[in-house]
Formats: structure tokens, C-alpha cells, sequence
């Protein structure tokens, strides 16, 4: 038998906002914002160079993510306008978020900067750092995004791995009649 998968914890639009309004340093909320915006594994996020972002094409070049693969995301208008205010503050050399020395960022201070904001946002769900992804992904299929184009996105090898929204989007949710409603 196959082994049971359990279905992700899903942040609400709501809840996401209310992570990234919890913090107010401005590189934490951009590198959050970073991740929730393009859907990114945390350390895709830490490895993103200044060189992999064109914002002429409104393209971001993940590279080496799981499985060496490298992908494209779309850079929209909105996480730009957080990033030029990081980058014209903070001045990031090669890594879009460095660590204080420069070079790679911690993966274990990314962490503690999402459970920072998910405690200063009053949110008791068992979710991870992870789970911003988790909630492009799902928010993306509630908006009538495309299945095939979010496994695109998001850079995984099967469609099934993928599906797993289709269990735990709103719309979806929210549009099955109850056979109660029916009687």
C-alpha cells in the first residue's frame, strides 16, 4: 500500500498578511514576502542571486532547486516594489538576502524570523516556514489557476505531487452542496 500523505495546514490570505504585517524589519518582511510571492522552498529563497532576477522580463530564475532542476517564475510588479525598498537599504552584493557578514543567509534565522511573525501574528496553526508555499500553491488554485501551469510554478516533477490542492482549496470546498442542502 501506498503510504498516506497528510494534507498541508493552508494559511488564509488573511493569515499570511497578518504574518508579514507582524514584523517590522524590513528585510525579514521582504524575504517572507519573497517566498509567499514566487513560492518558494526556503532554500531556493537563501540561494536567489541578484543576477537570477530580470525584472525587463518579469522573470525569476530559480536555479539548482530539488533534484538540480532549474525553473522560471514570473516577477510580479508588487514584490518589486518590496524588493527595490530591501535592496536600496540593505545593498545585498551577490545573494538577494545575505547574512550579516555577507554570503548565504542561515536557513535556521529564516526560520526563526517566520516563527517570529506567525507568533506575533496570534496564528496557532501547527505550519511551518513551508507553509507559505503551501498557500501560493493553494491561493493560485482557488484564483482558477491552471493545475499543470502551478506544477510548473512550483517546479515539481509529477502532477500528483501537485493535486494535493485540489484537496484543500476554498473555492472547491465551498462549492460542493451538502446533501442536507439537497433534501
Amino acid at each position: 500500500l501506498p503510504a498516506q500523505r497528510s494534507l498541508p495546514v493552508i494559511l488564509s490570505k488573511s493569515e499570511v498578511r497578518a504574518i508579514l504585517k507582524a514584523l517590522s524589519n524590513k528585510k525579514h518582511v521582504a524575504m517572507l514576502t519573497t517566498i509567499y510571492a514566487l513560492g518558494l522552498r526556503s532554500g531556493e529563497l537563501l540561494h536567489l542571486k541578484l543576477m537570477d532576477m530580470d525584472g525587463e522580463r518579469n522573470q525569476i530564475f530559480i536555479r539548482n532547486a530539488k533534484g538540480n532542476k532549474d525553473r522560471v517564475v514570473p516577477f510580479p510588479n508588487s514584490l518589486k516594489v518590496y524588493l527595490r525598498t530591501y535592496i536600496k537599504v540593505y545593498k545585498p552584493k551577490e545573494y538577494l538576502f545575505e547574512g550579516t557578514t555577507g554570503g548565504v543567509y542561515s536557513p535556521a534565522s529564516l526560520r526563526a524570523v517566520f516563527n517570529k511573525a506567525k507568533s506575533g501574528a496570534g496564528i496557532k496553526k501547527p505550519v511551518t516556514l513551508h507553509g507559505l508555499r503551501h498557500a501560493y500553491a493553494t491561493h493560485l488554485m482557488d484564483a482558477g489557476t491552471d493545475v499543470r501551469i502551478i506544477k510548473e510554478l512550483l517546479g515539481h516533477n509529477d502532477i500528483k505531487t501537485t493535486l494535493i490542492y485540489t484537496h484543500v482549496t476554498q473555492v472547491t470546498l465551498e462549492n460542493i452542496p451538502s446533501p442536507l442542502d439537497l433534501l
